[in-house]
């Protein structure tokens, strides 16, 4: 029997690739006059912001640059970063936003493995860019961008700025759609802690389709006021450039992370939203109750990282912020998971609270598949919440693959699934719980231990501010685990009662034998940075 719903046809009246550049289209066509950006002294609208990313693609295509081509940029959360997250994407470009810290060997390294044609810098970063800049046998043009909001005076690198570029742009241009959802839309490189890092692309459909998640399980409202604490160069924002324009958001832009400006922001501007490492949660806590006292928005964040311990949900719930813990890497759009919430958690102890949001939770709504595997045989593993084995992905967040990179992404994707590198376990009401990295679990004595399992155990020491465990070296039970703390300002520990304190809440064989205190190294976006515990912990004097 033939299918009579076969015949209907897929025509341009009823199917268009999916693309965020839509989301920018309906903004300021549908809210000319609301605020789109704010920084500083500047109110932009969105109908302004239209016309200024219609502006800058034509610009981009006035000097060459087309479907395929990296446009790269090095700058702060600020306005010409957001319209960069459009312009390029309307003419078919690529943008790769570069990570703010790098070193200029490290740029110089993604600008030709990226090929970028074009970069914007930042006058703050022009002296680095300059140097990576000059390591190159073909650079790319470099375009300066002079924000009125910072305050240094480093040399312009550029043969223009910004302004006078996009100037030069048809404010009607007539940019297009992608011709497929599947060509790509954003370059981002990873940290690369083992070697070069990797570059991971993201197409069009997947930029679009966690856009609209990041909204929808968040339940963020038309308007939504949104400050930008995360890196825009991080996973695009988690992808929350392009929501800010499908809610017609406002855009409160944000050059540093501190307390003060947060909590001002939060104030001034009415502030509903943000994002961030539990550093910037905890940046919030340490500032105290009575700096929220007066504000009569509610407020929601999104933490992302370590699993938020029960001081961070405690002392979220004391300066009135409701925190949802979200879970993603950068091969999967940033947050591609959520620790749901139901209502009855709130009738909840404390402890019990933390145990439930402190997993990686479920897929979200656009991810078709999340869930624990075995390593060796690719079966689920049982939902009992001990079985151990890897968490995968698959579904439209999930990236194109590694640029240049057949055998990494190959590996990446074997038996059809995105392999995340993270050990959990599958609890029995479906939630999912990180154990560990593969790379991070310790192996004393034939015993896996679990290094998250200690680290959450140190962040209840009431003098604990952060603290990170890694694997040490021992002759006698191969590996121990050794503990790296930062302690709460004004507050002091010894080994002794650290240990002490391990004892009362883990087995023997996982309290740690090493502990050492200080500052914790951490990535530009609040990882800490383990592999520099590793080499530290084997560099250690002292017997274990």
């Amino acid at each position: 029997m033939s299918d009579p719903y076969a015949e209907l046809p897929k025509t341009a009246a009823n199917h268009v690739a999916l693309s965020p550049t839509a989301f920018l289209a309906w903004a300021g066509e549908v809210y000319p006059e609301r605020v789109a950006l704010i920084h500083g002294a500047l109110r932009q609208s969105w109908g302004t912001t239209y016309v200024r990313c219609r502006r800058l693609a034509g610009a981009l295509a006035a000097r060459g640059i087309g479907a395929g081509d990296t446009v790269a940029v090095m700058a702060p959360n600020i306005p010409a970063t957001y319209e960069l997250h459009f312009g390029p994407a309307m003419i078919g470009a690529v943008l790769n936003t570069l990570n703010v810290r790098l070193d200029a060997a490290t740029l110089a390294f993604m600008l030709e493995f990226g090929e970028a044609r074009i970069v914007f810098v930042d006058r703050a970063f022009a002296p680095v860019m300059a140097e990576a800049v000059a390591q190159l046998a073909s650079p790319p043009i470099v375009v300066d961008i002079d924000d009125p909001e910072y305050a240094g005076h480093e040399s312009l690198i550029g043969e223009t700025d910004y302004e006078a570029f996009i100037a030069r742009g048809d404010p009607a241009f007539a940019w297009q759609p992608p011709a497929d959802e599947w060509d790509a839309i954003a370059l981002n490189f990873t940290s690369g802690t083992t070697g070069d890092p990797k570059g991971v692309v993201y197409h069009h459909r997947g930029a679009y389709l966690n856009a609209l998640t990041n909204a929808l399980v968040w339940d963020m409202p038309t308007h939504a006021v949104y400050l930008w604490t995360l890196p825009m160069f991080h996973c695009n924002g988690w992808c929350f450039a392009w929501t800010l324009a499908a809610k017609a958001g406002t855009n409160v832009c944000l050059r540093q992370v501190a307390a003060e400006p947060i909590i001002e922001a939060l104030h001034a501007h009415g502030v509903t939203h943000y994002c961030g490492a539990p550093i910037v949660h905890n940046m919030l806590i340490d500032a105290g109750a009575e700096a929220f006292a007066g504000l009569e928005q509610s407020v929601y964040g999104l933490v992302a990282g370590a699993a938020p311990p029960a001081a961070m949900i405690e002392g979220m719930e004391v300066i009135g912020i409701s925190l949802t813990h979200v879970y993603g890497l950068t091969e999967t759009y940033g947050p591609a998971a959520l620790c749901a919430k139901h209502e009855s958690w709130a009738a909840l102890s404390l402890d019990e609270r933390v145990a439930r949001n402190a997993r990686q939770g479920v897929r979200y709504p656009t991810q078709q598949a999340m869930t624990v595997i075995d390593r060796e045989t690719g079966a689920e593993v049982a939902r009992d919440g001990e079985t151990l084995g890897e968490l995968v992905f698959a579904g439209n967040i999930v990236m194109k693959g590694y640029l240049k990179n057949p055998r990494a992404t190959a590996d990446a994707f074997a038996g059809g699934w995105y392999h995340t590198g993270d050990l959990g376990v599958i609890e029995p009401d479906g939630y999912i719980r990180i154990a560990d990295r593969a790379k991070d679990v310790i192996i004393s004595g034939g015993e896996n231990i679990s290094s998250l399992e200690i680290e959450s155990v140190l962040s209840r020491h009431p003098a604990v501010a952060g603290a990170a465990v890694v694997a040490r070296p021992d002759d006698r039970w191969g590996e121990t685990p050794c503990a790296f703390i930062a302690l709460r300002e004004g507050q002091q520990a010894t080994t002794e009662e650290i240990i002490a304190f391990c004892r009362e809440h883990l087995a023997g064989y996982k309290v740690p034998r090493s502990v050492v205190f200080g500052a914790l190294p951490v990535t530009s976006t609040g990882k800490i940075q383990k592999y520099a515990l590793r080499r530290q912990a084997e560099e250690l004097d002292d017997a274990p």
